[in-house]
């Protein structure tokens, strides 16, 4: 009764009804791979900028690929995995955000059953990032892991009893490890941060698509959603700021991809992500960093040029 204990000390999270205007504002994306994939950063800037052509938007895109906000790692990893609190100072002091999206959950419970000592380092883990980030006057937007696709990869599962587990040979029921932290999400948060449950919403989606489709999954590997699915996190993440997110409807893809201010959006966005992330600094085996940022902000401000003309 894991679930039932924690929480009992929790509070309700303010249920913030009106639009978050993220205009005219540095907005920072923090998450693992599946933010440093970052379609779904792309899509809502494209959304906003093509819902409110006469606003700039300034979004910086930096997951990271295997980190946790928790700090575990499992034993199968081929390397500590990254802890987001190793990068946070630089990327706090060089961006200045104004907002900051965060979305960790799926490596933090490193693909075991749920247990005390998971649970407490992703609570203590969050909790940590979000008083960093409001001392330095940001707003802080947690946002729920995506669903664990557990019927994606039956082969690779493995039972409660088992030895030990990994992303590579994930528990069979990872989805409620990602469950009790997205419900902790919901209900254990300072009243000033705005939680987006996208766990439940996704997860509420795809039981309705393998209703009348087995097939039908947003991650192959379990994990990774796909363009798709990254879509129907962006359409979330819109609509749980009180954002008009019609244009992100699952039927609109198609267009959404010819689109070119989507595409130069995208371009720009994944071209800043590179930049920027090098330019925090982070650590996965090894050190990365790079003293400059410019030659990317130069690039970045052509294709702001053209995105300009467009809109």
């Amino acid at each position: 009764m894991l679930v039932g204990i924690f929480l009992a000390s929790c509070h309700p999270t303010v249920d913030k009804s009106e639009e978050m205007d993220l205009s005219n504002q540095k907005v920072l994306f923090l998450g693992d791979s599946i933010t440093q994939a970052g379609q779904y950063v792309g899509f809502v800037e494209y959304a906003l900028r093509k819902q409110n052509p006469e606003d700039d938007f300034d979004f910086y895109s930096l997951g990271l690929n295997s980190e946790t906000a928790s700090g575990l790692s499992e034993k199968d990893h081929p390397f500590p995995r990254p802890c987001v609190h190793e990068r946070l100072a630089n990327a706090l002091e060089k961006i200045k955000p104004d907002v900051v999206f965060a979305c960790y959950g799926m490596n933090d419970g490193i693909y075991h059953p749920l247990n005390e000592k998971i649970l407490d380092a992703y609570q203590k883990g969050i909790l940590s990032l979000i008083e960093k980030c409001r001392e330095t006057g940001a707003e802080v937007v947690m946002i729920s892991p995506p669903a664990f696709q557990a019927y994606a990869i039956q082969k690779k599962l493995r039972s409660a009893d088992a030895e030990d587990f990994s992303y590579r040979f994930p528990y069979e029921n990872y989805h409620q490890t990602l469950e009790a932290f997205s419900q902790w999400l919901r209900l254990g948060l300072p009243q000033e941060v705005t939680c987006v449950d996208l766990n439940t919403a996704m997860t509420n989606y795809l039981i309705e698509k393998r209703k009348n489709d087995q097939s039908f999954v947003f991650a192959k590997d379990g994990i990774h959603p796909a363009l798709g699915g990254h879509l129907f996190m962006a359409q979330e993440l819109l609509k749980g700021l009180g954002t008009n997110a019609d244009l992100l409807a699952q039927e609109n893809l198609a267009d959404i991809k010819k689109d070119e201010l989507y595409q130069l959006v995208e371009k720009r966005r994944q071209l800043r992500s590179r930049g920027w992330l090098k330019y925090v600094g982070y650590t996965r085996g090894k050190v990365f960093k790079t003293d400059s940022v410019s030659e990317t902000e130069s690039r970045a401000s052509e294709l702001l040029k053209e995105i300009d003309a467009i809109n």
